[in-house]
């Protein structure tokens, strides 16, 4: 073989990786600030409730009382923190696509567009706009007709929405896919089955809750207990990645020079 030609292969592929560390980097950076969001959530639960009144007048009696745990119980908290899958699916798309870059490609594609849906989805601050205007009626015409547009937002929110609702089974898709593809490699094998079962979880809850509540809700609990475990592997797996990545250019620059 050409060893000029050998020597700029290896070069290339010795190159390839640190291109992405940045995003291995910022992988296990968002997958801690999930592991946070998801401790939160667990705290929130425990302190203040889960869920909110069935009707917009609950609601905006709520959001009157309680604006900040009115906001939280409306699950504000989730389409703050949805953004940050766009960092840690490209963290692990960097990390592995080479392992499997067309499944790995299809499941970033889903999570991605899973993500997009569902933070296009109106929730709490509708209804807290809603609700100080409502507050600031002065007829029972202007009420009634706050009442109903609160209801038409509570019928297409983050839990009831089309959009939402296929966003959902998009993204846990792309999730359950991107774990398979971890038990060939790079990540621990309990890292990957503990992914593969959480987000199945959490896929069935989607597809279940929509018409068996009660066996969505218990599905949704228990995959809740293991997002903080999971967000806690990857991120260090992620970071250790970025880590490795970074030195092994360094070291290469040195060399060079």
């Amino acid at each position: 073989m050409n060893p000029i030609r050998e020597q700029s292969t290896a070069t290339a592929e010795n190159a390839t990786p640190s291109d992405l560390t940045g995003l291995c980097r910022w992988g296990g950076y968002g997958a801690f600030a999930l592991l946070l969001y998801s401790l939160g959530t667990l705290v929130q639960v425990a302190v203040i409730g889960a869920g909110a009144p069935s009707d917009a007048a609950g609601i905006f009696g709520m959001l009157r009382d309680h604006p900040i745990a009115g906001l939280l119980r409306l699950d504000l908290p989730v389409l703050l923190a949805m953004p940050l899958y766009y960092l840690v699916f490209l963290g692990l798309f960097a990390a592995l696509r080479r392992v499997d870059l067309s499944n790995t490609v299809l499941s970033t594609s889903l999570a991605f567009a899973g993500v997009t849906l569902v933070v296009a989805t109106p929730t709490a601050l509708p209804m807290l706009g809603l609700s100080e205007m409502y507050s600031a009626a002065t007829t029972e015409a202007q009420r009634a007709q706050y009442l109903a547009a609160g209801q038409a937002v509570m019928a297409i929110d983050v839990w009831h929405h089309t959009g939402a609702l296929i966003g959902g089974i998009l993204l846990q898709s792309g999730a359950v896919l991107i774990c398979w593809v971890m038990l060939r490699g790079v990540f621990g094998k309990g890292t990957a089955w503990l992914g593969i079962i959480m987000h199945g979880l959490d896929l069935l809850h989607v597809l279940c809750g929509q018409f068996v509540p009660a066996a969505g809700a218990v599905l949704m609990a228990v995959a809740g207990v293991l997002y903080p475990f999971w967000f806690f592997l990857i991120g260090r797996r992620l970071l250790q990645l970025g880590a490795k990545k970074s030195s092994r250019s360094m070291d290469s620059l040195l060399s060079a020079g």
